[in-house]
């Protein structure tokens, strides 16, 4: 009988017959129960629900995962030389005792198996087995068309749209977000995998008793951290990595070594987790290394694999006859895969491999086959969309799914809401990490006083026309410059994105057009912050409106090319170096360095390309437009030319002359440059401001768009 351990064990009748036969969702229910019952609460306390194989009620099993004949093979570049030639020629591979053929290296070859749902299967062998191979061209992890063989649910092939939603992957590594807390982890996790339709108390029941399965109730509260901020510690961030991928209860779950990194009780309680994850209808298929002797205890079939070939497939409980026929007993003291493995470690070092054990499995295992009078006897001849429906049935939480398998959502939740909960888990993790944004706004306000400084109170001469270019050119090229410290923001967060992508917990479109709104306020303070403190000290002339709307426009459009560059570059270092260099040559083509009628026909493209021409374009105009402003009067035409240096009245008698000769009368305060006359001379004319700052907008949505692109094509998430 199933046993709920709570602060009342009385369960009106109703509740005990529903729990007579739990699945986990029932498991999770009968909790709430009972905690509304005492207390009227509905957020869970640490309870133990206890699940004992006699509690499961003996029923067909729906669920049954075929695998058979999978090969992985990859190709293998070696240095020609004539040694390393005959090297080849005379070694063997060590398993089969075969030629080794050039060029490839198989990974996997010729695996079959079956698992049945409310089992867990284990999948062990020494480090380059094939353990992890297995797991990932199970779950469909692998380039399309690499992995020969089938893998069918219930004798249907398997699309890998439909796997998605019914299935989740463990990945060996921790990826988490490191200032979200235990809780707000699981439960970001829960509005993602978990349907909408699902009230939030229920999502929050979920977790809670998700956290009690895992032993994380004292971490609660508790900051994941990483290598600068202090939180908890490698074994729990391991059983946290494996609670956000269980917390939908899937159909098919696959893991990749979930102990690895706990001790031998964390690691027991975990598989136990499993378990009961298996025997409320799921298909448990686990890589583990050298699991205890109490957690082969929880294991139901095993896999031993060598150098990618199967030495032993079968339950656990016949290992000491498969060793005993193959003439090597198990002694009784010693642990079986202990034993197991160090056998085939020997064999695989020996001249023959591990041959003699590969075709002895064959053969124990046809022999074993001819002795059952019926393989399947337990197994339900159930349909796929059956075997689903009366998953859902049993109270399966297979993402919102209504039983049948052509109308299983792709994704769980509408895009509005997954745009809702990315934008607010970035900004709980981006609020706990201020030292970021302090760093960056200091440098920018660093930057801004030198300017201000340097450039103070520029005025109306030849040289301050010459003055006023140069700021504008260090000014808008300092806000892409800026930009790129959002270089390591998607690189720190792409592998958490190809896991919770990789099952279509969200689109990628929300996720873009979340990682573009949290961007948003820091790239308004920074615009506004570096507009005020250099627009007022150095002088400008125009709209500060249209200032700080072009500089918060170069923000959007620079943070939109690094983030661009994010997605295909997959290093920091190498992306530092991209950014720069790009950088550098759109400053070089703005027309700050040479106009843009000077520049070689074969190289205009790149001027128009250039995201700093349209920012520096845009300040130009808005500075140089008034009609009533006058940069250069009268003697001032000599500044910068051989007569500079002559006296002033030498200079009057010259404008006198000059008069004369034009017939027009030109004195010390006749106006003779505007800035309508300086824009003509740095070639401004194509467009308008308002048309230059739209098209820096139109940039930033460009390369975001660009970056949805290497999203969808370069993420992956497959060998």
């Amino acid at each position: 009988m199933a046993r709920v351990v709570a602060e009342d064990s009385s369960l009106p009748e109703s509740r005990a017959a529903a729990c007579d036969s739990p699945t986990l969702a029932q498991l999770l229910k009968c909790v709430s129960d009972v905690r509304k019952e005492v207390t009227g609460d509905e957020t869970p306390l640490h309870s133990v629900v206890d699940v004992s194989s006699s509690g499961i009620e003996t029923r067909p099993l729906p669920f049954l995962l075929s695998f058979s004949h999978l090969t992985y093979s990859v190709r293998v570049t070696s240095k020609v030389g004539l040694t390393s030639f005959f090297r080849r020629r005379a070694a063997d591979d060590p398993v089969s005792g075969e030629p080794l053929s050039s060029g490839t290296k198989t990974i996997l070859s010729d695996i079959s198996g079956v698992a049945r749902d409310g089992e867990i299967m284990a999948v062990m062998g020494a480090s380059g087995s094939g353990k992890s191979t297995l797991i990932d061209a199970l779950a469909n992890r692998m380039a399309k068309g690499s992995v020969k063989g089938s893998v069918k649910l219930n004798g249907e092939e398997l699309e890998s749209r439909f796997l998605k939603v019914i299935s989740a992957y463990v990945m060996q590594d921790d990826l988490l977000f490191p200032m979200l807390t235990v809780e707000e982890t699981l439960m970001f996790a829960a509005e993602f995998r978990l349907p909408r339709t699902l009230s939030k108390s229920k999502k929050k029941l979920r977790v809670q008793a998700l956290i009690d399965q895992l032993g994380l109730r004292n971490a609660t509260k508790t900051v994941i951290g990483d290598e600068g901020h202090r939180g908890v510690s490698g074994g729990e961030r391991r059983r946290v990595s494996i609670g956000i991928d269980i917390i939908h209860d899937p159909i098919l779950l696959f893991l990749d070594e979930p102990t690895s990194g706990l001790d031998s009780t964390s690691a027991y309680m975990v598989v136990k987790v499993l378990q009961r994850i298996a025997q409320s209808g799921s298909i448990v298929i686990m890589s583990i290394h050298q699991p205890s002797y109490r957690i082969m205890g929880l294991l139901d079939r095993m896999i031993f694999l060598s150098r990618g070939k199967t030495v032993y497939s079968g339950p656990p409980s016949n290992l000491p006859l498969f060793f005993s026929d193959f003439g090597h007993p198990i002694p009784d003291s010693e642990n079986r895969t202990e034993f197991a493995l160090d056998l085939i470690r020997e064999l695989e070092g020996s001249p023959g491999g591990t041959k003699s054990l590969v075709e002895f499995n064959k053969s124990w295992q046809a022999l074993e086959r001819g002795n059952q009078i019926n393989p399947t006897a337990n197994v339900s001849n159930l349909s796929l969309k059956e075997a689903i429906t009366a998953s859902i049935s049993r109270g399966k939480l297979v993402s919102g799914s209504n039983g049948s398998t052509s109308m299983i959502p792709t994704f769980t939740n509408p895009s509005w809401f997954e745009f809702a909960v990315l934008s607010k888990r970035s900004f709980t993790n981006s609020r706990r990490m201020p030292e970021l944004f302090g760093v960056r706004l200091a440098a920018l306000v660093v930057t801004g006083f030198i300017l201000a400084t340097v450039f103070w109170r520029l005025d109306r001469s030849p040289k301050g026309i010459q003055e006023r270019l140069g700021f504008f050119a260090f000014a808008m090229s300092t806000t892409f410059y800026t930009c790129a410290d959002a270089l390591p923001v998607f690189l720190q967060e792409r592998y958490i994105f190809m896991r919770e992508t990789a099952y279509n917990a969200y689109r990628r479109s929300s996720y873009v057009l979340s990682h573009s709104l949290v961007s948003l306020p820091a790239l308004l303070f920074l615009s506004l912050a570096f507009a005020a403190i250099t627009f007022w000290p150095v002088g400008l002339d125009g709209s500060f409106l249209f200032y700080f709307l072009i500089i918060l426009a170069s923000f959007w459009a620079g943070s939109s090319f690094v983030t661009f560059l994010s997605g295909v570059v997959p290093h920091v270092m190498l992306g530092y170096v991209i950014v720069v260099a790009i950088l550098a040559y759109f400053l070089l083509f703005s027309g700050f360095f040479i106009n843009r009628d000077r520049i070689p026909p074969y190289w205009i493209w790149f001027h128009y390309i250039s995201l700093v021409k349209y920012p520096y374009e845009a300040v130009l105009q808005n500075e140089f437009t008034d009609p009533t402003k006058c940069f250069v009067r009268g003697i001032q035409m000599f500044d910068g030319t051989p007569l500079a240096a002559v006296p002033n009245a030498l200079k009057l008698k010259l404008l006198e002359g000059m008069s004369s000769s034009l017939g027009m009368k030109i004195t010390s305060g006749t106006c003779v440059t505007t800035g309508a006359d300086i824009l003509k001379q740095q070639v401004v004319t194509d467009l308008s401001k308002w048309s230059c700052l739209w098209v820096t907008v139109a940039w930033g949505f460009f390369f975001r768009f660009l970056f949805y692109l290497s999203l969808l094509i370069g993420s992956k998430n497959k060998r």
